[in-house]
């Protein structure tokens, strides 16, 4: 009788990587589904007007926030593209990458304390107003919040778009003395409106999808989302069948909205990556490049006003007295402890998804199978549910059996590592790639395998690729709030906790200190990763 081959062990090593993704998924669905089965009649009388009405503005804001981020990041990007090598060009692309880096909460406060109403420009806005300046509590806040994170990424995204137009075009149209309308109609609009549903779709996905921006400038029931809800009928009511009926609905908005993304052709984890100049020539006119430079000019100042709000409060903060407290050590001690955790976590389920898809495209009959689609799609499966349903799913689980404030390190790390595992997919795939294309035929005829392949072969081409991917997830981890959210207490805080208790009990100078440490943080290490991927391209 003849032997079956043995299997993979990287392929074996990815199965149990997706098995992770699916048991922490599958886990959080199941607690769902035992508290609607238990609680159906609850959960059923929770699908009331309030639920409805919240719904309705989970998706209003993030409609307005997509239109306000898109329709501008259509001209900034046009005229980025009309002018591709003034001076200070690459400074404003290296500006509007900055959002990416800045943890949420931290961007609330440099808004706060920018537009608040006590912010810096209130005395502006009150003789503008000509009253009492109120804040930018509610609506306002949010769909604020959300352009300044979204227009920068919808800017790149057209711009990346344009950058990929054939010089011979603009020379062609230099030549024929196109104007700058006819360029836009003929040439440039057309890649733009190819660009548009996808970037679209995604600066939607990621609005419904917030919690942190909504959590700290809602201000009030009228400006709640579905996972601000969720948050709410679980840590102050502790109404299990209201958040699961709230649970319910943001996933199925979810789904929609990712499928939609998907069949768009967008890319879901976006991308950071732009480059800083255009091969194309100079062609706007004296009129268009003043218009150009307003703009332009204008959206500095709108992205780089909270960045030097928050560093302006957060000096004048005590930093000496912070660092002195024993809360704020021992948080910081914590955010690193478990940002490293979860890191190191995601590094290592990334690459095994990674190594399992190179192996299993090479197998005989591998390549278009379902293992193959999982290994190539599995690190996507936790865009479908948002971290904060992940969470309340666990939480409603785990109260049946333990304390769910006990298990809080755990659940920390193992969402935030999953949540980050398809950006490290990203930066670890190309080099896995073009590294076992020079060295599986060599490593298989001397029998070299394992971890002896991983220490000897593998580790020397991959190890700038493993650490701006683990730079990357440990700056994710380290400004998130969403899981932290639900299961923080006194005795698991983080700085992202930390500040947004520090907010709610009205010290503002403490929040802003803290504020100004976890961004420099965080802005560090999207700068090395930004460097070790610069440093791997060469």
């Amino acid at each position: 009788m003849r032997k079956a081959p043995p299997t993979n062990p990287r392929i074996l090593a990815g199965i149990a990587a997706l098995s992770a993704v699916a048991l922490l998924i599958g886990g959080a669905f199941l607690g769902l589904i035992l508290e609607g089965w238990r609680e159906w009649r609850n959960a059923v009388d929770a699908f009331d007007p309030y639920l409805f009405r919240v719904a309705g503005f989970t998706i209003w804001q993030a409609a307005l926030s997509t239109i306000l981020s898109v329709a501008p990041a259509l001209l900034l990007a046009r005229a980025l593209s009309r002018h591709p090598s003034f001076p200070g060009r690459a400074l404003i692309l290296r500006l509007f990458a900055l959002p990416l880096a800045l943890p949420a909460i931290v961007a609330a406060l440099g808004l706060l304390e920018l537009f608040g109403r006590a912010g810096y420009l209130s005395g502006l806005f009150g003789w503008i107003a000509g009253g009492p300046w109120q804040g930018i509590y509610g609506l306002s806040g949010i769909l604020i919040a959300h352009v300044f994170f979204n227009l920068p990424l919808a800017t790149r995204l057209f711009l990346e778009a344009l950058d990929i137009v054939s010089p011979d075009y603009w020379r062609l149209s230099s030549q024929l003395g196109m104007g700058a309308l006819p360029s836009f109609r003929i040439i440039e609009w057309p890649v733009l409106r190819s660009a548009l549903p996808g970037a679209a779709g995604l600066v939607f996905m990621l609005c419904v999808t917030s919690f942190t921006l909504v959590l700290t400038l809602g201000g009030g029931p009228r400006a709640t989302t579905l996972e601000v809800a969720i948050y709410q009928a679980l840590r102050f009511d502790f109404d299990p069948a209201r958040a699961v009926a709230l649970t319910a609905l943001q996933v199925v908005i979810t789904i929609a909205a990712l499928a939609v993304l998907t069949r768009l052709g967008a890319n879901a984890a976006g991308d950071a990556n732009l480059n800083v100049a255009s091969p194309r020539l100079p062609v706007a006119g004296r009129s268009e490049t003043i218009l150009n430079a307003v703009l332009l000019s204008l959206a500095v100042l709108f992205v780089l006003g909270p960045l030097v709000a928050t560093v302006a409060s957060g000096v004048q903060a005590d930093l000496s007295r912070l660092a002195g407290e024993d809360s704020v050590r021992n948080a910081a001690a914590t955010s690193v402890v478990l940002a490293l955790a979860a890191s190191l976590l995601s590094v290592s389920l990334a690459l095994a998804l990674v190594a399992a898809r190179r192996a299993v495209s090479l197998r005989r009959g591998g390549s278009g199978s379902l293992l193959d689609r999982l290994m190539d799609t599995g690190a996507g499966f936790i865009l479908v549910v948002p971290p904060i349903v992940v969470g309340a799913g666990w939480f409603i689980l785990v109260r049946r059996f333990a304390d769910v404030f006990a298990i809080a390190p755990a659940m920390i790390v193992s969402v935030n590592a999953v949540m980050a595992m398809p950006f490290a997919v990203r930066a670890i795939r190309p080099a896995y790639d073009a590294a076992a294309e020079r060295h599986d035929r060599l490593c298989a005829a001397l029998g070299i395998r394992g971890w002896a392949r991983l220490r000897l072969v593998d580790w020397p081409v991959l190890k700038r690729a493993l650490a701006m991917a683990a730079a990357f997830a440990m700056a994710l981890s380290l400004g998130d709030l969403g899981v932290v959210a639900l299961f923080g207490s006194d005795a698991v805080q983080t700085l992202p906790y930390l500040l947004l208790t520090r907010m709610g009990s009205y010290r503002t100078a403490d929040a802003a200190g803290l504020a100004l440490l976890l961004g420099l943080i965080c802005l560090g290490l999207m700068v090395l990763a930004e460097r070790l991927g610069r440093s791997r391209a060469r």
